[in-house]
This record gives structure tokens, C-alpha cells and sequence, in this order.
């Protein structure tokens, strides 16, 4: 990958410029010179176009690539209006009514956990909690993946996740499944009750049939397409998103 802001790709551009504009041999020589000793290779690669008796035109095709670059360099993320910086502060929670508990029951990949793990933190979910087999942030896979997120997001784990709704029911949540099932509810029509949780399941076997019919109603993102579902981690984000809307 080019480094758009070194100071060797900077004196190439001034370089070849200076010899299609100047014109003279010692011009076209410097900059000849400065390119075949260059440490990049694409740098490298534009030298034969200034080598001795070369033509404005040849030197023209050096220097375009150049100021592509050039120019790329100078259009940054904040001229753009990028945000590329986390917030400084943890945003409050909402009030205890109006919060979210994602339960994961055994997903398998340790990537997914922790897109799991950095998607909760960024709709603000209250607590996650693991069940079955997810794996934590003690997995160093985990960890990379949340980026932080495990740092941010309350989180424990939760054992079997039978008990775990269980113990929701007992809290006064509401137990909402994402399932792609029989009868499940569209996502987009559902105003959720809170306080509220939402369970994930297994990225291949979603959630057991038991569980499903333990929720207090199952949710589902209709597909639009040939496939019938989304990865587990792009689910949670689609609904995340739907619950947070009427979140206060």
C-alpha cells in the first residue's frame, strides 16, 4: 500500500514536474536519477520514462500517476467530513426501562463474538450475556475482533441459556428471539417492550426449538433474496438498529 504522505513520493512529484516544465537534460536527469534509486517499486517503475532522450510526452505519463496520488493525499477524512474517532466518554444508558440484554447462545466463531460484542457497544446495549459455548474475551480472536468493545459492554458468562430466560422473565424482561422461524413476526413492524432481551443463536443452527418457544415472541428480517438469513453479526446489527429507534 502506498504511503500517501511520504517525502519520497513529495521530491518525485517536484522532481518530474521540474523536468517537463524546465525541459532541460539536467532537469530530466535528476529527476531519472531520483527515481530508478527509489525505495518504492512503483517509483521505480516510472524511471524509464525520463531516461536520456525521452519526449515531454513520455515525461507527461510519469507525472500523471504522481499527482493522482498526489492529489489523494490531499483530500483527507476530515475534509471529508469523516468521523474516524471514537467518543471520548461512554454514552449514558438509557433509563432501566427503556434498556436492551442481547443473550448469545452458543456461536461458534470467535470473530463473530466479538462483532458481536463491538455491535452491542455501538447501539448501547445494556449487558450481553454468553451462553453455551460462545466463547469471551479471554479469546485473544475475541478480544481483537471487539475492539475495545469488551471494555465497554457488561457482560458475563451466563451458563445455559434455559436459565437465562428464566432468570430474564424473573427481571421483568421481555424475551424476544431472532429466529427465522414459522410464525415469526417481521422486524420492521414490531414496536418492542422494555426492559427487553434479544437472543442470538448458533450461526449454522440459530436457536433450539425449545428455546424459540420459551421467547415471549420471535422476530425474524425477511429476506429479499435467494438466501434465507444473514450472518449472525449482521442480524444482530439490522436488529439492534430496529430496537434502538424507540429506545429513549
Amino acid at each position: 500500500m502506498i504511503d500517501l504522505s511520504t517525502d519520497e513520493w513529495r521530491t518525485a512529484l517536484r522532481l518530474v514536474r521540474t523536468a517537463l516544465d524546465d525541459g532541460t537534460d539536467a532537469a530530466r536527469a535528476a529527476a531519472f536519477d531520483f527515481l530508478r534509486t527509489a525505495e518504492s517499486k512503483r517509483l521505480i517503475g516510472l524511471a524509464h520514462l525520463l531516461q536520456p532522450g525521452t519526449t515531454p510526452r513520455a515525461i507527461q505519463a510519469a507525472l500523471v500517476p504522481l499527482e493522482r496520488v498526489d492529489k489523494r493525499a490531499k483530500v483527507t477524512d476530515a475534509e471529508m467530513g469523516i468521523r474516524t474517532t471514537d467518543n471520548k466518554s461512554r454514552p449514558a444508558h438509557p433509563p432501566a426501562g427503556d434498556r436492551l440484554v442481547v443473550v448469545a447462545d452458543n456461536i461458534r466463531s470467535a470473530f463473530n463474538a466479538g462483532g458481536i460484542f463491538r455491535t452491542a457497544d455501538f447501539f448501547g446495549v445494556e449487558r450481553l450475556m454468553l451462553c453455551g459455548y460462545t466463547p469471551g474475551p479471554d479469546n485473544p480472536q475475541v478480544k481483537k475482533t471487539a475492539l475495545g468493545a469488551d471494555e465497554t459492554v457488561s457482560w458475563e458468562h451466563a451458563g445455559d441459556i434455559r436459565d437465562i430466560i428464566d432468570r430474564l422473565h424473573a427481571e421483568g424482561h421481555v424475551v424476544y428471539a431472532l429466529e427465522t422461524a414459522d410464525g415469526a413476526a417481521d422486524i420492521s413492524t414490531v414496536t418492542p417492550t422494555f426492559p427487553c432481551a434479544l437472543l442470538l443463536g448458533n450461526e449454522r443452527f440459530g436457536l433450539d426449538p425449545d428455546v424459540v418457544a420459551a421467547a415471549d415472541a420471535v422476530l425474524e428480517i425477511p429476506s429479499h433474496g435467494m438466501k434465507n438469513s444473514l450472518n449472525v453479526v449482521s442480524a444482530f446489527a439490522v436488529a439492534a438498529a430496529f430496537f434502538r429507534r424507540v429506545m429513549l
